[in-house]
């Protein structure tokens, strides 16, 4: 309940900021082109906050802390004397109208660069791109590529983290193939290419290089027992943190793999642990937990066990000083900028799966982990977001920023406005369009939570 909670917050956080200098962009450049604005309000409903300006702008708060939004002047909706009709927005040319509209997204990507100029000043604890293992039958296991091995480019582009890594393959998907360069632990470096003309993305929202069939190294896992969940069939048998796993059923087992693959063969079985417990052997009887999926039923037990230390060789922190975070953080924002708009023409042309795309559910579980993680990595999520809000809002239909600017670029083209049946008739054709898509897209949540 805690973790829903936490995971509510953060996304009504993680939106408020973003559609607040989404909005705060319009009305910004709206005062410079000098349209007068009625309302700015950080929130919708209910204001619980009010000022009026000298000017006559109300600033508030609202109740429902989800964005917020920009009242201006405007003769198609409100009743404008003849000595303030400089003042409205419809009355402006073309091409203020245009930066007022562009503004939005424009200031999304300006956050997006100051949240990740924050995050590499403070600096990102990272870990090395290396390959643990190759999965059997997969795109990666053609390339006979020897592990371990530190990814040092995709397709040239430098990989200094797995982060790195993942948005460079999803970059290159739809490609016939594409080029990787890996170091192994001998020192050698080694190019390998992979055909990749078949590989779609799938819907299980994993890594691009685990759909490939990397699994990054990880550290070994132990036989003793680092957390209990709460709960869980491992609680009510009495496990507890510290507690070392020597034998299951009598039968000696050594390796957490070995503990694992006998726990999630035996769903609804009852099983017998021998566990060493401050300096004494006992055992504890458990019922084994059930999870099923469309495919089959696995045990479970939860519990979590030790692992070793990442290597210091693996380990270091991307941390730039104020100019060198500053570009840094302009570099990496062109990047998902890029990436944004090469991902949505592929879900155009079906090279990604509409099962994809993420709803507020996903997005509410995302900000929720990276804030339980730690500042710079809720401030790497704000920044990713932000842009995406940023490109998704320049998408040329009528409902946003971007059909806005069409209409906008027709008009300054033909020297006459489309005409208002035509705008409304977009208007509800992009809302059916919108619609559909967030349609899919909680659908697509509610199906990953029933998992």
């Amino acid at each position: 309940m805690l973790e829903i909670i936490w995971a509510i917050a953060a996304f009504a956080v993680t939106l408020g900021i973003l559609v607040t200098f989404h909005e705060f962009g319009h009305f910004w450049v709206a005062r410079r082109c000098g349209v007068k604005v009625l309302v700015f309000s950080v929130g919708f409903g209910r204001p619980i906050w009010q000022r009026t300006a000298a000017d006559g702008t109300v600033y508030q708060v609202s109740i429902i802390p989800l964005g917020g939004y920009v009242r201006m002047l405007d003769e198609r909706v409100d009743e404008v004397s003849a000595n303030e009709r400089h003042l409205s927005f419809n009355a402006k040319s073309v091409s203020k109208r245009a930066a007022i509209i562009a503004a939005g997204p424009a200031a999304n990507f300006v956050i997006a660069v100051l949240l990740l100029w924050l995050m590499f000043v403070i600096g990102v604890p990272s870990v090395k791109p290396v390959i643990g293992s190759i999965q059997p039958d997969s795109v990666a296991a053609q390339a006979d590529i020897r592990t371990p091995a530190e990814i040092l480019s995709v397709n040239d582009n430098a990989t200094e983290d797995w982060q790195q890594v993942n948005l460079a393959f999803a970059a290159a998907l739809g490609n016939d193939t594409v080029q990787l360069s890996v170091r192994d632990e001998n020192g050698r470096a080694e190019t390998h290419r992979l055909d990749i003309s078949d590989w779609r993305l799938g819907d299980q929202q994993q890594p691009t290089f685990v759909e490939l069939g990397m699994q990054p190294w990880r550290p070994e896992a132990t036989n003793i027992i680092d957390y209990v969940a709460e709960d869980s069939p491992a609680a009510e048998a009495g496990f507890r943190a510290g507690d070392k796993i020597i034998a299951i059923n009598g039968t000696p087992l050594d390796e957490w793999s070995q503990i694992r693959e006998r726990i999630v063969s035996a769903p609804g079985e009852r099983l017998s642990f021998t566990v060493a417990r401050d300096q004494q052997q006992i055992v504890l009887h458990a019922n084994i937990g059930e999870r099923s999926d469309a495919q089959q039923t696995t045990g479970f037990l939860g519990i979590e066990p030790q692992v070793t230390a990442y290597p210091d060789e693996y380990r270091f922190v991307q941390q730039y000083g104020i100019v060198g975070g500053l570009i840094k953080g302009i570099e990496r924002t062109w990047d998902l900028m890029v990436l944004s708009v090469q991902m949505i023409g592929k879900l155009v042309t079906g090279t990604v799966s509409l099962s994809n795309l993420s709803g507020p559910v996903a997005i509410a579980e995302g900000a929720g982990a990276s804030a339980s993680y730690g500042l710079v990595y809720f401030l790497g999520f704000l920044a990713l977001i932000s842009v995406n809000l940023g490109i998704i809002n320049l998408v040329p239909l009528p409902v946003l920023d971007g059909g806005h600017l069409v209409f906008l670029a027709i008009e300054g083209v033909r020297k006459k406005a489309v005409s208002k049946r035509v705008q409304e008739l977009s208007y509800r054709i992009g809302g059916l369009l919108i619609f559909a898509l967030m349609a899919i897209a909680i659908s697509n949540d509610v199906l990953r939570l029933a998992q």
